[in-house]
């Protein structure tokens, strides 16, 4: 089922291999700062994109899709902070040769955003800017929503959160699972504690264990440990540069003040297999 590797873009997606499950990539960041962004290609070849990552990582995203098909079919959007919006806001605005057919989301407004967390509305303005220009628009997920994207099962578990202000941007991340018969991957965006402990209070809990997680936050200050105890993973995704796995804020690991190492104990203690860490370069997982 798993499968690690670091080499050509251009290359490595660009086979044609028969699958009985989806495949996903975990690509690296290039701009040396935190970004999040994944691929997936279902059985028969759709394609789904997860946020993308910042403006920087937006070439190398385009070449990534070139021999997929150059085609996009939904394009999911977690929340609108640059560091997984912004490469999406530039190749809307020279797009060349890629289509995409969907993009989805569950955006705070520009009201809320301005009033509790300002320092994010510029972001949100340009993307919208984009979307509007290119004639695209933000399909409004909701709660409990599926999607089957040939094979691709896609659930809907959590979706903006506009009642918690702490943290309001990654607060209202949205939260899915995509699964087939072989593998679950859930998706929590930069989800903070407070929405994570209100979907642990929802009917949908019971949708969390999956195989595969994507660490909320790039791993530190995010959901909380009863969150990832519920989700019982097996193999952890981790959108986070070196810096930021080792806690690191130059004086070696350790100095810095994020939540990382804390994080990485947890996993410890639920016997996590494997972690896949985007600073280590290109993911693949079939």
């Amino acid at each position: 089922m798993i499968g690690l590797e670091a080499s050509s873009v251009a290359n490595e997606p660009n086979d044609s291999k028969p699958s009985e499950t989806f495949t996903l990539w975990q690509l690296p960041p290039q701009t040396g700062t935190q970004n999040m962004a994944y691929v997936l290609r279902s059985r028969g070849g759709r394609i789904v994109v997860v946020d993308g990552g910042m403006k920087g990582d937006a070439p190398y995203l385009q070449e990534f899709l070139v021999p997929l098909g150059n085609k996009v079919d939904a394009w999911f959007i977690s929340h609108p902070h640059l560091d997984h919006v912004d490469a999406l806001t530039t190749i809307l605005s020279n797009p060349g040769d890629l289509t995409i057919e969907h993009i989805y989301g569950s955006l705070p407004d520009e009201a809320s955003i301005k009033q509790h967390e300002p320092q994010a509305l510029r972001t949100t303005l340009e993307f919208k800017q984009a979307l509007s220009e290119s004639g695209h628009r933000v399909e409004e997920l909701s709660l409990g929503q599926t999607m089957d994207i040939d094979g691709m099962m896609i659930e809907v578990l959590g979706v903006k959160n506009p009642e918690i202000t702490p943290n309001y941007v990654n607060n209202s991340s949205i939260v899915f699972r995509v699964s087939d018969a072989h593998k679950s991957v859930l998706f929590t965006g930069d989800l903070g504690v407070e929405g994570g402990r209100k979907l642990m209070k929802s009917q949908y809990a019971e949708r969390l264990p999956s195989d595969y997680v994507q660490m909320a936050h790039h791993g530190q200050a995010g959901v909380d440990s009863n969150f990832y105890f519920a989700v019982r993973p097996r193999y952890c995704l981790w959108p986070t540069p070196k810096w930021l796995w080792d806690n690191d804020s130059g004086k070696g690991k350790g100095s810095g003040p994020w939540l990382t190492l804390s994080v990485r104990d947890w996993m410890e203690q639920m016997n996590v297999e494997k972690h896949y860490i985007s600073a280590d370069g290109l993911t693949r997982i079939d």
